[in-house]
């Protein structure tokens, strides 16, 4: 049974905000450097919103993948982060951008930044479309943020709940029914 979704972002809101997250994150980047920036994907949230993003990047970029899960079928994080996919790539002495649909608890951007780390990118930044209030405590740095957004729990645009809602073209609260 769906639970009722009041509309938190348009589906034009996300979409110039992406553009303008994408021509953010590439001016704060070198240009001159031997190998294009590699895009990672967040999954399986940060599908849409990571199509996007390279679509509007400005010049060349490359693209992987890594999939965690601390959520399951519930509305907060279990607070144990599990790599289900690893990376392709090697990402040694390259810039790397973590693209990751909402920063909620911390918990997975701080696992991730950790994991990553130990690779020895060139750099390695975050873009977030999303990120709660309060989300940040775990004093993670995020360098490009689309949207500061209420500690509500949001689906649409690859967000979630129990694998539903996220062929939605908007961002939406979703509301306990009742």
């Amino acid at each position: 049974m769906a639970m009722p979704l009041e509309v938190l972002l348009t589906t034009e809101q996300i979409a110039a905000k992406t553009q303008e997250l994408a021509r953010s994150a590439s001016s704060s980047l070198d240009s001159s450097a031997e190998l294009a920036p590699l895009a990672i994907a967040v999954l399986k949230g940060s599908f849409l919103f990571h199509a996007d993003f390279v679509r509007a990047w400005p010049g060349e970029i490359e693209i992987d993948f890594i999939q965690t899960s601390s959520y399951g079928q519930e509305k907060s994080s279990s607070g144990v982060v599990q790599i289900r996919k690893d990376l392709d790539t090697n990402i040694e002495g390259r810039d790397v951008l973590l693209v990751e649909d909402i920063v909620d608890t911390g918990i997975t951007l701080a696992h991730l930044r950790e994991f990553l780390g130990t690779r020895k990118p060139k750099s390695l930044q975050v873009v977030a479309l999303l990120s709660k209030l309060n989300a940040r405590g775990l004093s993670n740095k995020v360098e490009h943020i689309g949207f500061e957004i209420p500690n509500e729990f949001v689906v649409g645009y690859g967000l979630d709940y129990a694998e539903r809602y996220r062929n939605l073209p908007y961002i939406a609260i979703l509301r306990e029914e009742g």
